[in-house]
């Protein structure tokens, strides 16, 4: 049999033109995981597909990389649409990729994307709608399956931290056309029994088409709408659903919703203890500085006291007393003064000292003083008052 010498060229368009004349090769689907991703400042992506076992290098160019509604990344797994080929020139070949979607998610990725932006824009994520987590809640409703490992989690964490906490169990379901249903259904039930302080939605990790009862809108609505304050913990992690953006907390897990759910009991002593030598401390110190203005103020009362003021005023009666005194004394004797030049006046002017020199006064009956010999010649009976004594005289006319 003749065999051919071809040259390298010749070979690798043989192997392209096979490749591409081949319809699996030409119309493949691959799932893989992406390492060594580039994103080339052209626009084209550059990384390797791969599993287990093998790799194959790949690349999808700028017209198929705008149509991307994500952004791939080492360890991602996806789903990558697209043709086999051979590049002639190393002689390689490789998946040209045309689409590419998370693995797993495909239509269910979209519809949460779709229904993740439409209660968006409506409001039903925003913060401030969200309800206070209570820091001490004692009864906490928990919506989750009775026989799954969330709800051991749940009861580990709770008696662990606060076994004086009680838990009440709406046994539901967490995955299925009716789960979301029951989950409603729990979130009703609990927002009737008053005294219960906040609900758990809670379930374990799985894939995105086992979380999906909580990416449905009644269920994110009827989060909205509870009156009672709402954590979940769905899946691991890595897991986000309608249900976590809606509800007032999201956990991680399980287990981590029930510590952001159970206050720790030993904290919260030993927070008590604290609070209880701060008071003491704090009511001693007020108690030291109200006593010292305590002192204070029995101090200015006994200096402003009403009676240290009557004594003081003591002083000033005696002062006052002495400045009258003064001013009476000073009075009376220019008064005295007064008297006396009064009564040296009037001694000048006494008529007893008139007949002391040698004078009398004549008075007729009615004791009217006789001035003149006409009036004494018209009188019958005089009295006559001399320095040492009175009489009475009659005349006997011719």
């Amino acid at each position: 049999m003749y065999i051919k010498t071809l040259t390298v060229s010749d070979i690798n368009k043989y192997i392209k033109k096979a490749f591409d004349s081949d319809f699996i090769l030409a119309n493949c689907s691959i799932k893989g995981e992406i390492s060594n991703f580039k994103f080339h400042s052209s626009g084209h992506m550059y990384f390797s597909l791969k599993d287990e076992y093998s790799r194959i290098n790949c690349i999808m160019f700028r017209d198929s990389v705008v149509k991307l509604d994500f952004l791939p990344e080492d360890g991602m797994k996806v789903i990558v649409k697209g043709r086999i080929s051979v590049y002639e020139k190393e002689g390689e070949y490789q998946l040209y990729c045309s689409e590419m979607k998370p693995e797993g998610k495909g239509e269910l990725y979209l519809a949460f994307e779709k229904l993740k932006s439409k209660l968006a824009a409506v409001g039903l994520f925003d913060e401030n709608h969200k309800k206070e987590i209570p820091s001490y809640a004692s009864k906490i409703g928990i919506i989750t399956s009775p026989t799954g490992a969330a709800v051991r989690d749940i009861i580990n964490v709770t008696r662990r931290r606060n076994n004086k906490v009680e838990l009440l169990i709406f046994p539901s379901l967490v995955q299925g056309v009716r789960a979301s249903e029951n989950v409603i259904e729990g979130i009703c039930k609990f927002n009737s029994i008053e005294d219960v302080d906040l609900i758990i939605i809670a379930r374990g990790g799985g894939s995105i088409e086992d979380l999906w009862c909580f990416n449905d809108e009644k269920l994110a609505r009827a989060i909205y709408n509870s009156e009672k304050p709402i954590i979940t913990g769905i899946g691991h992690e890595i897991d986000f659903t309608i249900a976590d953006f809606v509800s007032d907390r999201r956990a991680p897990t399980p287990s981590a919703a029930a510590e952001i759910a159970v206050f720790n009991m030993d904290e919260f002593l030993k927070k008590l203890l604290n609070y209880k030598d701060a008071l003491s401390s704090y009511i001693e110190n007020r108690i030291g500085v109200e006593k010292d203005r305590l002192a204070l103020v029995r101090g200015n009362l006994r200096s402003y006291s009403p009676m240290i003021y009557v004594i003081n005023q003591y002083n000033v009666i005696d002062k006052f007393k002495q400045i009258l005194d003064l001013k009476i004394n000073t009075r009376i004797s220019k008064e005295r003064e007064k008297l006396a030049k009064i009564n040296s006046l009037l001694s000048a002017n006494n008529p007893s000292n008139v007949l002391n020199r040698g004078y009398s006064i004549i008075e007729d009956e009615c004791k009217n003083i006789i001035n003149t010999i006409d009036e004494l010649d018209k009188k019958d009976k005089v009295k006559v008052i001399m320095k040492d004594g009175k009489g009475n005289f009659k005349f006997n006319r011719i």
